[in-house]
């Protein structure tokens, strides 16, 4: 693979001087989709969100695209291309719909914007038909909806979602791993983190596992489906 998008190496981090991360590495390649596996607590939404400098790393480096962001502010992270649909969704609740979209519009890619209210209309109708009503008058399915929309509407070069169906109905379930999946045919490099392990392999190209606050496994899909005792050990109940 040629130089990655996104680079995380020995990344180091915690909360109030307790650590949580003690030694995490990825990588991500141009339209790849990379998937962090682990049971609860084991580091995987500290580890996004210190990627995104949400939380400030103790140790290790981050680089997108070759930079070095890891001490950046939040803000300048996202700049640099990286969008991020958070768990719990955290839409704008006193917005409606059209200014949750355009409200952190962006084109951080460069060149021609992909992402537009039009083409997140087309991806997301739902939304397009609760144009006008408020982030807290949404279901929680069409918040996530607004939360991948408003992303999107960043144009980034990277989308991470952290609990990508968490507390969502079945179909709505469904409805959103289609729509990563089309993301995924338009060439978007994708990280994901979600419960449902089934859904994560259908959909990543690879997958890292991580054990309290440490990457124990790195491998693609196929590698995955010949390892059972890899996801008994790391992802069983």
């Amino acid at each position: 693979m040629s130089r990655p998008l996104l680079s995380v190496d020995h990344l180091q981090s915690g909360y109030d001087g307790t650590p949580v991360l003690f030694d995490v590495s990825l990588t991500i390649g141009e339209g790849e989709v990379v998937t962090l596996m682990g049971r609860n607590g084991m580091g995987k939404s500290t580890t996004i969100k210190t990627v995104m400098g949400l939380v400030p790393a103790t140790g290790g480096e981050v680089y997108f695209e070759g930079r070095r962001v890891d001490g950046a502010p939040a803000y300048d992270v996202a700049r640099q291309g990286l969008g991020l649909v958070p768990e719990g969704r955290q839409v704008f609740p006193t917005l409606n719909v059209e200014e949750n979209l355009v409200a952190t519009s962006a084109n951080r890619a460069g060149g021609a914007a992909r992402w537009s209210l039009k083409t997140v209309y087309a991806l997301f109708p739902r939304l397009a038909e609760r144009r006008a009503h408020f982030g807290s008058q949404l279901s929680g399915g069409e918040q996530q909806m607004l939360a991948i929309g408003r992303a999107l509407m960043t144009n980034p070069k990277l989308l991470i979602l952290d609990e990508a169906t968490e507390g969502l109905a079945p179909l709505i379930r469904k409805e959103i791993w289609q729509v990563l999946a089309d993301l995924k045919d338009t060439g978007l490099a994708i990280l994901v983190v979600d419960k449902s392990v089934a859904a994560l392999e259908r959909l990543a190209d690879r997958h890292v596992v991580l054990e309290k606050g440490r990457t124990v496994w790195t491998g693609s899909r196929q590698e995955l489906a010949a390892n059972p005792d890899v996801k008994d050990r790391y992802l069983g109940a």
